[in-house]
């Protein structure tokens, strides 16, 4: 397993992160074998677990902070905050009301007293970003957390945070989590030029891009829509609309390209995007220790240029043929905030 630095914190993590998502009910509910998928991780070489306090509702920090007792030391643990977290108007965002309670929270249920790397889940634009990097900047100097970042923020937002960093003496995000596969290209236009530029960790999520990469959906193949990923969103995954029946079209090439290269489409789903300068960490997220097994075969994999140049062929770079945060939009994406009131929408007045 290699190691880089992540950013500029000095920290080295393992090129393969563990995310810890599908521990939990949402994934696995088996707190045991959850245990086990971290312990294998940690004996393959990595050094990097993720999770989040809305995983499966705070079991999947329950797990791993059980499964890291007598390791914790030698590992970089992080989570993140923003969703809701219960009933109630201020049981999630990123006001600093709702942080200073999650982050006690995540500490209990970590079994640690630092979190190496804290996460703001997504943006808010209910709250000034000064207000988030003032908490967070509090926390690390309280010592419970070492870093903080971002995840899932467009680039204008991280380059408005670093702005209002460096105008307010704040201490700034540290790292970017954004979704980047085969299928999701669209963060390399901006989210990855930025975040280079400004010597920011990237550990990127989804490399499988929620199955569609794992070689169960093809083209002709049956695709149940009533279980697993399909049964949660169905308009994803359904063969008879135009743009999955593109996503098959193209797993298909990528699928042929895989068996040229002597490897399975999985394994260069997950090569593929750390092949990309700005990546420092790419997140994995199995349910079992089998699945984890069959994730790291492609850990030595090498794309070189020739594949690269084939895999820009199939899907050109900066192509979103798959959103991977589909379940969320930014607000100015709304259709109230693409248009003017009635009224206004006209050049002269009738």
């Amino acid at each position: 397993m290699r190691y880089r630095t992540l950013g500029g914190t000095g920290i080295e993590v393992s090129a393969h992160c563990l995310g810890t998502m599908m521990l939990g009910s949402v994934g696995n509910p088996d707190h045991q074998e959850g245990a086990r998928v971290v312990h294998a991780a940690l004996d393959a070489g990595i050094n990097f677990v993720d999770t989040a306090d809305m995983y499966s509702a705070g079991e999947s920090e329950e797990i791993v902070g059980k499964a890291l007792q007598g390791r914790r030391a030698d590992v970089v643990l992080a989570t993140k905050v923003h969703f809701p977290m219960g009933e109630g108007p201020n049981r999630g965002g990123n006001s600093r009301r709702w942080i200073l309670r999650a982050v006690e929270d995540s500490l209990r249920r970590l079994r640690t007293d630092w979190i190496d790397l804290y996460q703001v889940h997504r943006a808010d634009h209910r709250t000034d970003v000064e207000e988030t990097l003032s908490v967070l900047g509090d926390l690390v100097r309280q010592g419970k957390i070492r870093a903080f970042g971002c995840s899932t923020f467009p680039a204008a937002e991280i380059v408005e945070a670093h702005w209002v960093s460096e105008r307010r003496g704040l201490p700034r995000f540290r790292t970017e989590q954004p979704p980047y596969s085969l299928l999701a290209r669209g963060v390399e236009n901006t989210v990855l030029p930025v975040a280079r530029r400004h010597n920011m960790g990237v550990l990127t999520w989804s490399p499988l891009a929620s199955g569609f990469l794992t070689g169960r959906y093809r083209k002709g193949g049956a695709i149940d829509l009533g279980s697993g990923r399909p049964a949660l969103t169905p308009h994803r995954f359904d063969p008879a609309l135009p743009e999955n029946a593109r996503k098959l079209d193209v797993v298909e090439r990528l699928v042929a390209l895989a068996d040229d290269l002597g490897c399975t489409l999985p394994e260069l789903a997950v090569a593929f995007p750390l092949a990309h300068p700005a990546v420092t960490s790419v997140i994995l997220g199995p349910r079992t220790v089998e699945q984890l097994t069959g994730l790291l075969k492609g850990a030595a994999l090498t794309l070189d240029d020739e594949a690269l140049d084939r895999i820009d062929a199939i899907v050109p770079p900066g192509t979103d043929l798959y959103r991977a945060d589909g379940a969320w939009q930014p607000p100015a994406l709304t259709p109230a905030a693409l248009r003017r009131p009635a009224a206004d929408r006209a050049a002269a007045d009738n």
